[in-house]
């Protein structure tokens, strides 16, 4: 049987991370739960990590990751509100695919912004930057300020937090998809109020994650 490096055992211990956070909170994310949930055994945590400490850190790297990823998967030929829609739909999308993510990123946020105040605010705002970055680089050379490339992203996030914050609560795909209809259309009526009539929405999608 091949040996498991103790980088392989670090991602496994993450992503089972985020499911006890998902299930337990953060207080309840115990190394032994999070081994359990790894597979592994609790010597190997230790061995992997110093403390608890430092696999939040990494859990949080993983957050951050993703939704960098989220991001940066759009068409380079894009607009701007091309652009805006797909980050918004491929966010929504993943919380529905992995419902666990949604709560734990949610649950780190509000954890580090109660336990070490900057730290949940660092990573809301690395996951800000990305898709200020992404928006940037779609606007090319039209002339769009970066206050308004700010408030883009933020009306981003605030729709999807909103989605997330319903899904979480609900779980109900069939009412997931028409909700993702709404926020579509909430970002849609911001887009042209801010940007003007020339708006251009994504090209059609496939069927969502939330409608299968």
């Amino acid at each position: 049987m091949p040996r498991i490096s103790a980088a392989q055992r670090r991602q496994d211990f993450v992503r089972a991370a985020v499911e006890v956070i998902a299930t337990h909170g953060i207080d309840g994310a115990t190394t032994r739960r999070i081994a359990e949930q790894a597979n592994a055994n609790l010597a190997m945590v230790h061995y992997c990590y110093d403390s608890k400490e430092d696999l939040f850190a990494d859990v949080y790297e993983f957050v951050v990751g993703k939704f960098r990823d989220l991001t940066a998967a759009v068409d380079p030929q894009a607009t701007v509100e091309q652009t805006a829609h797909k980050m918004l739909h491929d966010t929504m999308e993943y919380y529905v695919e992995s419902p666990s993510f949604a709560v734990s990123a949610l649950e780190l946020i509000t954890w580090a912004r109660r336990q070490h105040g900057s730290r949940g605010i660092e990573l809301f705002d690395k996951a800000l930057e990305g898709v200020r970055s992404t928006l940037r680089a779609a606007a090319g050379e039209r002339p769009i300020d970066d206050e308004t490339i700010d408030a883009i992203a933020s009306a981003i996030a605030f729709v999807a937090d909103g989605f997330a914050v319903s899904w979480i609560t609900y779980g109900d795909r069939a009412l997931a998809t028409k909700q993702m209809e709404v926020a579509d259309s909430l970002l849609d009526s911001w887009l042209i109020a801010r940007l003007g009539a020339t708006n251009q929405r994504a090209p059609k999608r496939r069927r969502t994650a939330a409608s299968r």
